[in-house]
């Protein structure tokens, strides 16, 4: 099982791609998470990802499809995989299809839901510096103050979840990632979602049209 996530940022494409994969039972391939652990490092690298992210804008090609190209490389994602995050543009789409383990039509989902429910949903996101469980002060706030329910640890508001990269980023994601709903839905490999409606929901919609 090959499956493609799609959707702007806060469409809850990285919550259903992890679920889709304990479902399928294959692994989630994350560039996000990738790219997160990459930017703790203290390499050149490093820092050229995390000024990327920082502002909101698209890490290059070159770098993601090095990322991607070994990760699906790697033994466990020989059965399948739920790709979130990955690919972004025309580009990346096209290279994807050219990987020698991308053979098969993956299965791609569309997940859809409006500016304001998308900036809603991002900004209210809290992190904990410590263990890394995430919050939202909203639909899952932590029962304490500002503390992480795990370990104490403070919790805090990631950069690019922050109102102006927010901005940014669906920005850039209107004008590079949108071409591809498009480009697959020619190939009649796309299935849209409503992404407004809860977790649940989105997740039975999704395990629908892979039944089908």
């Amino acid at each position: 099982m090959k499956i493609i996530v799609l959707g702007p940022p806060g469409s809850g494409k990285g919550t259903q791609a992890v679920r889709l994969g304990k479902y399928c039972r294959v692994p989630h391939i994350s560039t996000g998470d990738i790219l997160r652990q990459l930017v703790k490092g203290k390499t050149f690298l490093a820092k050229r990802v995390k000024s990327y992210m920082n502002s909101g804008k698209l890490v290059p090609d070159r770098i993601i499809v090095d990322i991607v190209s070994g990760r699906l490389a790697e033994k466990d994602a020989k059965k399948g995989f739920v790709l979130d995050g990955f690919p972004r543009n025309l580009n990346q789409a096209e290279i994807l299809e050219k990987l020698a383990m991308v053979k098969d039509k993956p299965k791609v989902f569309n997940l859809k839901a409006s500016d304001k429910t998308l900036v809603k949903r991002i900004s209210g996101r809290r992190v904990c510096g410590s263990c890394r469980a995430n919050y939202h002060v909203e639909y899952n706030p932590s029962k304490i103050m500002e503390k992480c329910a795990n370990c104490g640890g403070s919790l805090y508001q990631r950069d690019d979840d922050k109102p102006q990269a927010i901005r940014n980023r669906l920005k850039v994601y209107k004008k590079e990632s949108r071409p591809l709903v498009r480009y697959y839905a020619k190939k009649k490999m796309l299935v849209s979602i409503n992404g407004e409606k809860t977790e649940k929901e989105v997740f039975s919609s999704l395990i629908k049209h892979l039944k089908k």
